[in-house]
């Protein structure tokens, strides 16, 4: 397996600058930009000693495989995503402790949907099964999580369900989500040591997952929609947390 990760467009790149600027190996960038954005980031680059290279389009299409790229392309090493064992977390648990477990996201876009949310709600890790989950080195996650997926603690499991077992041995309480649940998410408690259980567009939370839950609940819907994209409902679940938290 190749140790080297594709990373692409403006946010991603600069977050790997801030976050783990020797995991870069070169910059590749269009050689007709010459706008202040471009300008901004090569200064940073050059002030962390990257490697860069001046580019035509055609050739930056071809190291994204077709993404949209913003003109700026990177190769780095993985080494610097942090994945950790369960173990790391429930050690450094406290109570405010807020994980998100993602049961079978299949889709890159989603993950990394996830993940920016994740990182920008303070989430302490995402848990996900080994199996059946999207690869969180995919460039899309990068691009789409803007660089998060870098950053928030990634832990992959065998065993979800034994998993969420543990979590509740250590006082973790378990939230799943459910647009039928008959409590809404505005009737719970999250001033407590939570973890969100998110289950995949079409097909929710596997049997399994459902009844190793603490609580059920849903997010409202007024509308004709039926369902809300599942980056946009973690989103909604993690900032009722953070509104919780901070204003109650």
């Amino acid at each position: 397996m190749s140790s080297i990760q594709t990373i692409i467009g403006f946010h991603s790149i600069l977050m790997r600058l801030n976050q783990d600027p020797v995991s870069i190996k070169t910059i590749y960038i269009d050689n007709k930009r010459k706008d202040k954005r471009t300008a901004d980031i090569i200064k940073r680059a050059e002030e962390n000693k990257c490697k860069l290279c001046y580019i035509e389009s055609d050739r930056l299409d071809n190291l994204s495989n077709g993404m949209r790229h913003q003109g700026i392309v990177a190769t780095c090493s993985k080494s610097n995503i942090k994945i950790l064992n369960i173990e790391d977390v429930l050690d450094s648990s406290s109570e405010n402790t807020l994980l998100l477990i993602l049961d079978e996201i299949t889709d890159p876009h989603n993950l990394g949907s996830c993940f920016r949310s994740a990182n920008a709600s303070g989430v302490d890790a995402i848990i996900s099964p080994r199996d059946r989950s999207a690869n969180v080195t995919n460039p899309v996650v990068s691009k789409v999580s803007c660089g998060a997926s870098d950053i928030v603690p990634y832990i992959p499991v065998t065993n979800l369900a034994r998993t969420m077992r543990l979590l509740k041995d250590y006082g973790i309480t378990l939230i799943g989500t459910d647009g039928n649940a008959s409590k809404s998410i505005y009737e719970i408690d999250t001033n407590k040591p939570i973890a969100w259980v998110v289950g995949s567009e079409g097909k929710g939370m596997r049997r399994l997952t459902r009844e190793t839950c603490d609580e059920i609940v849903r997010i409202p819907m007024s509308g004709d929609v039926m369902s809300l994209n599942v980056g946009v409902a973690t989103a909604i679940c993690l900032y009722e947390t953070v509104r919780q938290r901070q204003f109650t």
